[in-house]
């Protein structure tokens, strides 16, 4: 397993991603946001479009004919995930997803 972000939460510490697979922490704004132009967007609206979050922790890899094929994320990496393709998890009230690494779209620069 790779290290995780230092400055992150103690709860992200405690939680140790398996094979390929990635934890993120994903920024929610619970109240929706709005445009330049002062039109308000519901959080609804940003629900259909594909997911982005923060990696904090990634497994070692998969194996592929007997050789770890290490993941292509590392912490600190903003990424695009799969809308459908992830798990969420709960630790002392925050939130974390797990995906497996062929979810993952993107990652933004």
């Amino acid at each position: 397993m790779k290290k995780q972000n230092s400055n992150l939460s103690e709860n992200a510490n405690k939680i140790i991603p398996l094979g390929d697979r990635v934890l993120l922490k994903v920024s929610e704004d619970k109240n929706g946001s709005k445009t330049a132009s002062g039109i308000f967007i519901p959080d609804t609206v940003d629900k259909e479009k594909p997911e982005q979050g923060k990696v904090v922790a990634v497994g070692e890899g998969k194996y592929i004919d007997g050789k770890l094929i290490p993941i292509n994320v590392k912490v600190g990496d903003t990424v695009v995930f799969s809308k459908y393709g992830y798990d969420e998890i709960k630790v002392n009230d925050e939130e974390f997803l797990i995906v497996k690494e062929d979810n993952i779209l993107a990652i933004i620069k």
